[in-house]
């Protein structure tokens, strides 16, 4: 799996996060040093953020431990990196509750084809899952859930095109519980999150879903392109002013020279994330392990 996520990141590796090898093995430590280490970070999306974090802490420990040696530093620059990324995480599921996951999202991130993979990943571990149609505006969005629904062995419950989204999502939640389903998931239309009027529709398919599912778990998750960069930030910040993010899946990572993205997000918003698309098959949506994504960059 290691080299699946090594492979899926080889743009991002190669691109600008693969400068700092160059750096690190510099012949000494001054301003100049600090300036492409900053201009570094910058241009690979790692934000202004956690670029000052990570420079600081860099500069107090080279000072601290008296460090002349660029290439001293790199586990150390690693080891920043990190922190940043792991973020307090309650898990995905609650076993032993019915867990209701709503994937939001703006158009064309992915959203669809990242739920038939996140349902994959849930049968192969045992669990139950239904599909919720609730993406009634999309042409042919209902039919491309049936489709995934047929290959994967999953009830997809739906509507009429046109039909109220939080109510097929009602009519999920009862039917997961008369068929002792584990998992309800959630397909929502695609919307701009500068739309004011599908940001409410969004929050009444939350009301819905908390009210109806008041002895189960339920979570919202944002469904995010890597390729759109710092754009992105923007976007899961009204995302989550709106619903309450409770995490966030990156699509299309591998798709991108510009992975410090994901630093970015963590600094910013502090959501945990919970996996990562690194390329098109079902097994290259991966579990998001902060140590293992660094190591998979410098390594």
């Amino acid at each position: 799996m290691f080299n699946k996520l090594k492979n899926g990141l080889k743009k991002s590796r190669e691109g600008l996060l693969g400068q700092f090898t160059g750096l690190f093995s510099r012949a000494s430590i001054d301003e100049n040093f600090w300036e492409n280490i900053e201009e570094a970070l910058i241009r690979a999306d790692i934000g202004i953020g956690a670029t000052t974090k990570i420079l600081n802490e860099l500069k107090n420990q080279a000072k601290k431990l008296n460090i002349k040696n660029p290439e001293e530093l790199k586990d150390l620059f690693k080891r920043e990196i990190v922190k940043i990324l792991t973020v307090k995480n309650d898990g995905v599921i609650n076993k032993g509750s019915l867990n209701i996951l709503l994937l939001v999202g703006v158009n064309g991130v992915g959203k669809t084809t990242t739920l038939a993979k996140m349902a994959n990943k849930f049968i192969n571990s045992g669990d139950k899952v239904i599909f919720a149609a609730a993406d009634t505006f999309r042409a042919a969005a209902i039919e491309q859930l049936q489709e995934w629904g047929t290959r994967l062995g999953v009830d997809v419950i739906k509507h009429q095109r046109g039909g109220d989204p939080a109510a097929v999502v009602f009519d999920a939640i009862s039917a997961a519980r008369a068929r002792e389903a584990d998992i309800v998931l959630v397909d929502t239309a695609g919307r701009l999150h500068t739309n004011i009027n599908l940001m409410e529709e969004l929050k009444k398919i939350k009301k819905v879903t908390l009210r109806e599912a008041s002895d189960g778990t339920v979570k919202t998750v944002l469904v995010m392109d890597a390729t759109t960069g710092q754009n992105g930030i923007s976007q899961a910040k009204l995302f989550n002013d709106a619903l309450d993010l409770d995490a966030i899946i990156l699509t299309k990572l591998d798709g991108t020279a510009k992975g410090g993205i994901v630093v970015a997000i963590e600094e910013e918003l502090n959501i945990p994330i919970w996996f990562i698309g690194v390329g098109e098959k079902p097994e290259d949506l991966q579990d998001f392990n902060p140590q293992e994504f660094v190591d998979a960059f410098f390594e």
